[in-house]
């Protein structure tokens, strides 16, 4: 790779990195790792061989989850004086990994923060999952332990949103039955290796990938993309003269009708006059 060097004022330089090939790194990432004073990185091998790729050789310090507050001071006090670059081991810094304190505690300090936009593999994994883009949530990891794994799908089962998660390969069949459970068999795809040779993008049921995948565990980085729930049934007299008699108890008649007409997405004259006639 040809480099354009540039000359970098001290600050932060967040610098998204390739998630599969090595050619996706942008010029101007490569001409900023190229400059920078020093790196903050994940693991000092992953981007070592990405600084081998574009040829260069520069100072780097180990920054990720395990990292103390007296190593951001450190590398804040460098940025009044120095370019420093934020990377991940891949795609972009801060997504579903701790570098949203550094940026933090920059901002607080008045260091200046440049962002080098680049590869995300949840961002890609949606272009590929063939699912509604025009509104998405992304969830970073679930929960390991199943408890709290089903507690966090059930906090977001309503939101009527695609959905995007990061998982690995050996809890990927646990995750997908989970999903099912707490969110009915929805529309989703399962994407793996993205800008990789073997990029391979599975698409089906959550009942149909987790049976596919119940016993087989893939290899490599994995996003799961889940589809919006489905258009919800329209309420029944009893639910709405339930939804009522609960909202009566906190208000007045006709703030109760329009909570409830809110909600169930009915006509407020309606769910009023129903609200008359029971109380």
């Amino acid at each position: 790779m040809t480099l354009s060097l540039m000359t970098l004022l001290p600050g932060l330089y967040i610098v998204a990195t390739p998630i599969g090939n090595l050619s996706d790194l942008s010029p101007h990432a490569a001409a900023v790792l190229a400059e920078a004073d020093l790196i903050a990185v994940e693991d000092s091998r992953v981007t070592a061989k990405l600084l081998r790729h574009i040829g260069v050789k520069r100072p780097m310090k180990p920054y990720h989850d395990h990292s103390d507050e007296r190593t951001r001071r450190d590398l804040v006090a460098r940025m009044a004086s120095e370019a420093v670059a934020l990377v991940s081991d891949a795609g972009t810094p801060l997504i579903s990994d701790p570098g949203y304190k550094l940026v933090r505690d920059a901002r607080a300090a008045g260091v200046a923060i440049h962002t080098v936009a680049g590869p995300c593999a949840a961002i890609a994994a949606l272009t590929l999952a063939g699912l509604p883009t025009d509104r998405f949530l992304f969830l970073g990891f679930l929960p390991a332990k199943t408890g709290a794994r089903a507690a966090a799908i059930a906090e977001i089962a309503t939101v009527r949103a695609t959905l995007i998660l990061y998982e690995s390969g050996p809890r990927l069949g646990a995750a997908l039955a989970a999903l099912r459970d707490g969110l009915r068999d929805r529309e989703a795809a399962v994407v793996r290796e993205i800008s990789k040779r073997f990029e391979e993008t599975v698409t089906g049921s959550l009942s149909e990938l987790a049976g596919r995948y119940a016993d087989s565990a893939p290899k490599g980085e994995i996003v799961i993309v889940v589809g919006p729930p489905g258009e919800p049934e329209p309420a029944g007299e009893e639910d709405v003269e339930a939804a009522l008699r609960e909202a009566m108890t906190r208000l007045s008649v006709s703030r109760a009708a329009a909570e409830v007409a809110h909600t169930l997405g009915l006509p407020r004259r309606e769910v009023y006059e129903r609200a008359l006639a029971l109380k």
